[in-house]
């Protein structure tokens, strides 16, 4: 019997089967931690801004306290205004539980934010908002550690223009770690859901 008769139907066959073995679900072997998402949202981090009285102020300064982050301009004729009223009856519903909770409104406006127009501005919304802006760069680098997206839109007359950007309210834990974020359409109950699921009792 010529042995070489049976070697090209052997390869053939065990061909076959490797292949089965690396496209077939069922017989393919599952990697470590295969269809698992893993690792955290890469949101958050270091920032040196200015708060609405002058003070320099730094992310480590949020530290120990959970906060909800949101980034918009005093000009906004209705997005802004909306959301840091949502923020505040959120903190509301919250009750006691909410004095754990930071608000913090950064602007992406840095051109005419200064810190007096952002005082007076905040002062409409919840007293405990931490307003902050500062140079073009600093509020820059801010939006950027938290993956905000800003820009000037085009403008109709020198110095009258609107900022185009991202709504996202972002809820951080005590070591300023993002735990998730709220879309612009999100309710005050939503939010205040959330904050009580955190930050409550744990059964």
């Amino acid at each position: 019997m010529n042995p070489k008769r049976f070697l090209a139907p052997a390869i053939i066959f065990f061909g076959t089967l490797l292949l089965l073995a690396m496209f077939l679900p069922g017989l393919r072997p599952e990697r470590p931690g295969a269809g698992v998402v893993q690792g955290t949202a890469a949101i958050g981090g270091a920032f040196d801004l200015i708060d609405q009285k002058g003070n320099a102020v730094s992310a480590a300064e949020l530290k120990g306290k959970y906060s909800l982050v949101y980034f918009g301009f005093t000009n906004c004729p209705d997005v802004c205004p909306i959301s840091l009223q949502t923020i505040t009856q959120a903190l509301n519903i919250a009750g006691p539980i909410g004095d754990e909770v930071q608000l913090v409104f950064i602007t992406v406006d840095a051109e005419r934010d200064t810190p007096k127009v952002m005082a007076e501005y905040t002062a409409n919304f919840h007293p405990r908002f931490l307003a902050l802006t500062g140079t073009a760069e600093q509020v820059r680098a801010a939006a950027s550690a938290y993956r905000v997206y800003f820009q000037k839109a085009k403008q109709e007359t020198p110095g009258d223009y609107m900022m185009e950007h991202s709504g996202f309210v972002y809820f951080m834990d005590r070591d300023g770690m993002y735990l998730t974020h709220f879309k612009p359409d999100a309710t005050a109950e939503q939010i205040a859901a959330r904050i009580r699921q955190e930050l409550g009792p744990k059964r």
